[in-house]
């Protein structure tokens, strides 16, 4: 006679789990849903078993978080134009990575409406900035800034252009305005951003180069001016004055010599009344026809 063991448990027996995780081989192994103290025995014996497979066998308690690291390794195939040429080591490739469902695949923009349903668009974008300055100050700003800056004639309108690293055109259009064309993208909007700020900061700042110019030159006229008419009085003053060799103005007095200079306003002489007399005429002079202004800018 033969009596023969019959589980009519709902769940597996251990023998079963056993078998079940043998061949599953996890990484990891989660016991919930159990008695504490028995769960700790299952635990027990599977890393008794299992000692040789480097599994982690965890027995969390109630609301206890559980943290797993999942290493899933994605590969993509390189076709198209991509794939006829083997990139060195090091090499940057510039593609696109499509993905459809579980695959993934790296093409050349260019393919994308051959390998996949998806197609491209470019924005071609094309602004009109006021400039009546000369296109030339822009071309030398612009190499300040930028490496590649290639000047060139339109061959349809004739009109002078600028490329910048090949991406952002200017042309002159008229004596009153450029235009700048490019096509829409990352780096091409961030150059034409720069380009019109440029173009803007050089018309702002125009007419004060025009403006200090000819204030210069006014300033330079009056200095002229004034030391012409310090002279004549001096020479009025002291009825014998010639300039010098040097730079300094000679005056005579009854045979006696004073040499003035007037850059700093001393006064050589071997009699010291003729010199504090060149002196003090020389000051009074010079406060008279060139005054302290009133306001001074800081």
């Amino acid at each position: 006679m033969q009596v023969h063991y019959i589980s009519s448990s709902a769940h597996v027996d251990y023998a079963q789990t056993s078998t079940f995780l043998k061949e599953l081989m996890p990484p990891s192994i989660i016991l919930v849903h159990g008695e504490s103290h028995e769960m700790g025995r299952l635990k027990t014996k599977l890393m008794t078993e299992l000692a040789d497979c480097n599994t982690k066998i965890i027995t969390p308690k109630n609301c206890q978080s559980v943290e797993m690291n999942f290493n899933s390794e994605k590969m993509a195939k390189t076709i198209g134009r991509l794939a006829e040429k083997t990139p060195k080591v090091g090499e940057t490739v510039s593609a696109i990575l499509v993905k459809k469902g579980f695959t993934y695949q790296i093409m050349a923009p260019d393919d994308l409406h051959i390998f996949s349903q998806l197609s491209t668009s470019y924005v071609t974008q094309r602004i009109t900035i006021p400039y009546s300055g000369a296109f030339g100050m822009i071309k030398y700003l612009l190499e300040q800034i930028y490496e590649s800056v290639e000047s060139s004639t339109d061959e349809k309108s004739g009109v002078l252009t600028l490329r910048v690293h090949d991406r952002v055109t200017l042309k002159q259009d008229s004596e009153k305005h450029i235009s700048m064309h490019w096509t829409s993208g990352p780096i091409s909007d961030m150059v034409s951003d720069s380009i019109v700020a440029l173009v803007l900061n050089i018309s702002r700042e125009m007419p004060k180069v025009v403006v200090e110019s000819e204030a210069m030159k006014s300033e330079e006229e009056s200095g002229k001016k004034a030391e012409k008419v310090i002279n004549a009085l001096l020479v009025s003053l002291f009825r014998d004055g010639k300039l010098g060799e040097n730079g300094k103005l000679v005056i005579k007095v009854d045979g006696i010599v004073a040499h003035l200079d007037k850059q700093s306003g001393d006064v050589e002489s071997e009699n010291e009344g003729l010199k504090e007399r060149v002196r003090t005429a020389y000051m009074r002079i010079q406060s008279a026809v060139k005054p302290i202004p009133l306001a001074v800018d800081k």
